[in-house]
């Protein structure tokens, strides 16, 4: 199947917006940034597609810590600790939309 100019979805990055939980919209690109001023949760994505994949580079300057909701599914079922300053990369691959698997690439320098 090609892929026409609507059905593609650009490889720049979108800057994800700060907040308490943070919105993840699938449909506005596959590869995201955040830089997190607290203690921030990662929301279910919205717009998911079966098949899409990307990347959410997470910049920490503090200590903070980054929860996930239930949708996003870990090796071994447990969520990584991401707390320590630096870059997170957050590889991941839709199977459904209540199954979003989830790869941490944790400590990037």
């Amino acid at each position: 199947m090609l892929v026409g100019p609507t059905d593609a979805i650009s490889a720049a990055f979108v800057t994800l917006t700060d907040a308490g939980t943070i919105s993840l919209d699938l449909s506005t690109g596959i590869n995201f940034s955040l830089t997190l001023g607290g203690n921030r949760t990662l929301a279910n994505p919205t717009n998911t597609k079966a098949g899409q994949s990307g990347v959410i580079v997470v910049t920490n300057p503090s200590t903070y810590t980054l929860s996930f909701n239930s949708s996003y599914k870990f090796a071994g079922g447990a969520a990584p600790t991401i707390t320590t300053s630096g870059t997170t990369v957050l590889s991941y691959y839709v199977v459904n939309a209540s199954y979003i698997v989830v790869v941490a690439i944790l400590g990037v320098a």
